[in-house]
Order: structure tokens, then C-alpha cells, then sequence
């Protein structure tokens, strides 16, 4: 387990960027109140066996007492680098692209269950939409009881939205809760 070097720590803050925009600072920022100590600790990214963790600096400091080999997992994987070398986001980062999401879009209730098995979002599935998406922004996926089930890549702005066919696609699918069923022997 290791500090992100400086263009690890881009390509991480770029993807989040793309769907917390401005809120990214937040994420920086977060106090941590996790361990004996009074005083709030910070929150800090760190690198695993290819995998992206946000974690509190006193859990970090509890990790170095464990070898390299036997260490399973610290804090939330929120990514993991693929071979060739580029950064893609898990469903557990879920929570935190939640909480400061930039863009977001609520699914009508009939289309849940298509969006967590895998599928793209159409047109016709979305109940609301945020203002001022544009195409390739990053986008968080709510139900209309604002339970966030995913997230994915805006295909269409806002305003072409309202003038699509009901069938075409509006967010291309990147991760969903359905995840955890489906492919439960990698997370």
C-alpha cells in the first residue's frame, strides 16, 4: 500500500471530477472521526494491488502494522487501473459519487430493475433529470426514492433529451448495484 504518485492522483481526480465537478474538494477535505484520537483525521487515497482506496490517515496508520501480502483491502475501493494502465470507478465508490454528485438522473420505477441488470438508460425510463448535463458528463442514477442504484456517461444533453424518441439512449451504463450479485467473486 502506497501514496498515489502525481499522475495517478490526476487520472483518479479527473475521473471523479467528471461527476462531482466542483464537489471534489469535499471528498479532499472530508474530516475523518475514525480512531482514539480527538482530533479529526483527514482523508487520503492510496494504491493496493492495482486498486484505489479512500481511507482514513489513522486506518492507514493501523494498516502499516500489516505485510504487504496479508493485506486484504483498507478503507472504500472506490477503482482499479486495468492492465493497459487506465483508471475505471467500482460500485463501491457508489456512496461517495452519491453524496457530492454534480449531475444526477431519477428513473421511474419501472425501469429499475432494467438499469440493475446491466442496461443503458432510455429515454423513456427517466422521471427527472438535472439541469445542464452535457454530452460525456458523469452522471448518478437515482431511484424516485432517491436510493442511488448507479452511475454511468450522459449520451445526450439536457435539452436533447426532451426531444428524443422514447427508445433512444440517454446514459450509457458504467456501474450498478446489481454488481454486487453479478459479479460478486471480483469485488
Amino acid at each position: 500500500m502506497r501514496p498515489l504518485d502525481e499522475k495517478e492522483t490526476t487520472v483518479v481526480f479527473e475521473k471523479l471530477f467528471k461527476f462531482v465537478g466542483n464537489n471534489l474538494k469535499n471528498i479532499v477535505d472530508n474530516p475523518s472521526h475514525e480512531g482514539p484520537d480527538s482530533t479529526p483525521a483527514r482523508y487520503c487515497f492510496r494504491l493496493h494491488k492495482n486498486k484505489i482506496y479512500y481511507t482514513s490517515d489513522s486506518i492507514v496508520k493501523r494498516a502499516t502494522n500489516i505485510s504487504r501480502t496479508n493485506l486484504v483491502s483498507v478503507g472504500t475501493c472506490i477503482g482499479k487501473y486495468t492492465h493497459g494502465g487506465s483508471f475505471h470507478l467500482t460500485i463501491q465508490a457508489l456512496s461517495l459519487l452519491a453524496s457530492n454528485a454534480k449531475h444526477k438522473v431519477w428513473l421511474k420505477p419501472q425501469s429499475e430493475m432494467s438499469f440493475l441488470y446491466g442496461n443503458h438508460v432510455l429515454k423513456s425510463a427517466i422521471g427527472r433529470i438535472t439541469e445542464n448535463i452535457a454530452p460525456g458528463d458523469g452522471v448518478v442514477v437515482f431511484s424516485m426514492s432517491d436510493v442511488p442504484l448507479g452511475f454511468g456517461i450522459a449520451a445526450k444533453s439536457t435539452q436533447d433529451c426532451r426531444k428524443l424518441d422514447p427508445n433512444a439512449i440517454v446514459v450509457l451504463h458504467q456501474g450498478d448495484l446489481g454488481e454486487y450479485l453479478r459479479m460478486e467473486d471480483e469485488l
